[in-house]
Order: C-alpha cells, then structure tokens, then sequence
C-alpha cells in the first residue's frame, strides 16, 4: 500500500495507493467472450483448483508502470521495466472512496478485459479504519456505508470472469478494533463475499489470509471463518509483501488444513516482490527485492489458484516515496536480476533497443556507514497508538552546516515499548535501547535536510514517548 505494517503493505494503497481506476471505456463484452473464458475441463479443475491454467489475467493498458515506460523509451531502465513489470498483469486497487462512480470505474476496467478475453484482478480496498489508522487509514465512513459501497462495486462486475482480492489485511490486522469491532467487521465482509457472488456467479472472491510470519494459520483460520470464507472462493497471502512462494504456499497448505480442506477454497498468492525474499525486518520499500513469479494460474498445485501480482511493482509503499507513486528505481531494481517472462511484452511497449543513456545501470549502491559524531539535529518523533500497540513515524533533521553521507539515530524508551517491525530503515532493539540506521538511498542528509522513518511496535503498561536521541552519537533536540 501499503502501511506501518509488515503486512503491507502499503497495500496498496497507503492512501496507499492512490490508485487509477483504468482505463480504455470499451463497450460491453461479447457473450462469446465470456463463454469462452470461463470454459473449463473436469480434469482441469481436479489439477488446477478454481482457475484453468491458461487463464490470461488482464494487462491494464494504462497501469502506471505502461505509462512511465511509453513516456521514457530512451531511459536506460526502460528496456527492463518493459519487458519484465509493464508486459504483466497487475491488480487494480480500488481504494478511493467514490460511491457515485466506482459501479462506472469497476465496468470499465471489467469491460475492457471481457473485451480482451482476460479475467482482472481487482482489489477492493474500503473497509473503515483500513491499517488501524496507520499510512494507509482511509476508507468508508462507517460499514453501513461500506455495505452500499460494496453493492455499487459488485454492480460494475458484469457477468464475466474476474478475480477479486477483498480488503488486504482486513482479518489479519485487527490489534485496533474491539471485540464488537472486530465481529461488525467480519460480518460485514461476509455480507460482501454474498453481494459479490450475488451480482456476479462468475467472480472468484478472496478474503485476506495474512501471510506465513504472521498470523498461525489456526488463529487466521478462527477469523476467516468468521468473515465468511466458507462461501467464498478461498483466500490470499502475502499481498505487498515479500516471503517467498514456498513458504506462503506451505502456509496456504496449513491455512486450508486449520479451515478443514474444503474443497471450495483455495489460495492465490501475491508473488509481485519475493523473488529474493523478505529484507529481515524492513517491509517498506526495501532495497535488494526481486519480482517473484510471474503472474499465472497455472500453479501445479490444485490448492494454489495463482500467482498474481496484486501489488504492482515499481509502486512505492510511502517511504521512498508517496504511497502508491510509480518509482523507477524501484521498479529497475525489482526487474533487473529477474528471468524475462515466456511472454513477449505488448507491442505497445517502447523498443527494447533503445540505446542506454549516458548513465550506465548501478546496482542498489551499499548500506552506507554513518560517520562518529559531527552532527547537529532535530529529531520529531510522532505516535498513533491504541490498546497495546502503536506505530510512530519519526522525522531527523540535519540541522548543521555539513552534509552527512550516512546517519545512525539511537534512543532509549522510557516504557515497555517493544518494536515489531520498522521501515525506511534498520531498526534494532537490544533491550530498553534502540538504534536506526539508513538504508542506502536515504543515507544522504544535506544541511538543513531531513528524512522519515517509522515503526510499529507493542508495549504493555507504559507508552511513555522517548525524549533523548542521537544522530552519529551527538545529542539532538526534540520538537
């Protein structure tokens, strides 16, 4: 998104993701079309699971990676975001809250791909208090609002195939709800899994099943049941994040077990970003990742409906930059250790022969090493918490005269604080002490220049907010 959360995102959104609603108004699809599409062999379906193998997911022409490459055919990067992000099937997200036309934003996107014989992905992203008010807070005004919304989303998906990916971390994350909350909410997906299927049989629905270092699959097993999956089509992992594909389709295998083995659900998995796996703590926009499999249904595994890539790579989490951006040295860095796809890229794509510029490729350039001392600062430390968690988004300003090539923040808690996961930066804890230290791309600070980092963290008594930090071992202020 995301996303404060290792969970996300960013999904998606942080506002997450400030995302298009696609594009190309097309007429409505052909019945032939649909048939076609949504042919399947009894054999097929005892191998596969709920989708053929040759099902082709749709490729929205006016996907922010399309575009960045269509305007930039003589950028060095061009080539390889091309060929390996652009060409691909990615998921929409709908995540802005427009009741009066997100029935008009959905038919387009379903008309478009009916036209084209591919089956959208589409992320239906609105539930209130989405990330429990973390970067991607947003959505409804209340679940009665949501209800209505999900009517109005149901009503643009036609009567052709589509997958929907339905409201990313919405059973795994609840650490800010209560009880009554946490049931209201379940519910209310439940009702949206019915609305669904309801104006639309063909659509395939998937509630949010976390990811494998999250929650074990019995707790989300005991949630999922509550939202509804029995009448769904399965679940998802690993949306916006990084584990790799055996292990969330080890944990898809237990998720399914801990549900019974029904033999209407199965899982997809988001493969978008862990071809190189998980950066130890760091979810957000972490250097060194990899695109992971290629976007397909043909899984070989009747418990995996497919690999997708429902976070669009190249698309920033919020801390490299605004959530939901298009990046290119995200997008070059995820694409350029990868295989190319057994699929040839659009012909609308630039040409990959477009000669390099002057700047030659780079790898992701080295952790830089913060220098001892010689530095004055500010530090704005800033907390959103809630029963036994928070998360804290914290602002360093150099505010001396000389530029630092690399920064380390360090600071003591006052309470029982206890960090989970941190991003835009490496964080470690060793006892009450806790130390920040820059990724690389963010390590250059110039006079009078700042940078974000954030965490997310529990505590049990105390949230007491730090007062005392240092940046290279000299004493900041606090604002």
């Amino acid at each position: 998104m995301h996303t404060p959360d290792p969970h996300r995102r960013a999904a998606v959104p942080p506002a997450r993701p400030t995302r298009r609603a696609a594009a190309l108004a097309l007429a409505a699809a052909t019945a032939a079309v649909g048939l076609v599409a949504a042919t399947q062999s009894g054999a097929d379906a005892a191998v596969q699971g709920s989708l053929a193998a040759d099902t082709q997911f749709y490729k929205d022409p006016t996907s922010q990676a399309v575009k960045w490459a269509a305007a930039n055919p003589g950028d060095y990067r061009a080539p390889v975001i091309s060929k390996r992000i652009a060409s691909q099937a990615q998921g929409i997200w709908i995540a802005n809250y427009r009741p009066d036309t997100v029935t008009s934003d959905v038919r387009t996107i379903t008309s478009a791909a009916a036209q084209a014989g591919q089956v959208p992905v589409l992320v239906a992203y609105m539930i209130p208090n989405r990330d429990c008010g973390g970067a991607s807070a947003g959505g409804a005004p209340d679940l009665a609002s949501y209800d209505a919304w999900v009517g109005k989303f149901a009503a643009g998906l036609g009567s052709s195939r589509s997958v929907v990916v339905l409201e990313p971390d919405s059973v795994a994350l609840t650490t800010c709800l209560s009880a009554q909350q946490q049931n209201d909410r379940f519910a209310s997906l439940a009702r949206a899994v019915n609305t669904i299927h309801a104006a639309n049989p063909n659509a395939k629905v998937y509630l949010d099943g976390g990811h494998s270092t999250w929650n074990s699959p019995s707790e989300q097993a005991n949630r999922l049941r509550s939202a509804g999956v029995l009448n769904s089509d399965g679940f998802f992992t690993n949306v916006s994040n990084f584990n790799t594909t055996s292990n969330e389709t080890s944990f898809a295998h237990n998720l399914l077990g801990a549900l019974g083995n029904p033999g209407n659900l199965h899982a997809v998995i988001d493969t978008s970003r862990n071809g190189n796996g998980p950066s130890g703590s760091v979810w957000c926009d972490p250097s060194g990742r990899k695109i992971g499999n290629y976007p397909t249904a043909a899984t070989n595994d009747s418990a995996i409906d497919a690999f997708l890539w429902i976070k669009p790579p190249g698309e920033a989490d919020g801390c490299a930059a605004a959530a939901g951006t298009f990046v290119p040295d995200i997008a070059y860095q995820l694409a350029q250790n990868a295989a190319d796809p057994s699929t040839p890229a659009p012909s609308s794509q630039p040409p990959t022969s477009q000669p390099p510029t002057s700047q030659p490729p780079t790898s992701q350039p080295p952790t830089s090493q913060p220098p001892a001392g010689n530095a004055s600062c500010s530090v704005a430390y800033r907390a959103n918490s809630w029963a036994g968690g928070f998360t804290a988004d914290i602002t360093v300003k150099n505010t001396g005269s000389t530029a630092l090539n690399g920064w380390k923040l360090a600071w003591t808690f006052p309470g029982d604080q206890k960090i989970t996961s941190g991003w835009n930066a490496t964080v470690v804890q060793s006892g009450a002490a806790v130390t920040a230290t820059d990724l690389g791309y963010n390590g250059a600070l110039a006079a009078g220049g700042s940078t974000s980092f954030g965490v997310q963290a529990t505590y049990g008594s105390n949230n007491t907010t730090p007062s005392a930090f240092t940046l290279n071992g000299t004493a900041c202020t606090t604002s």
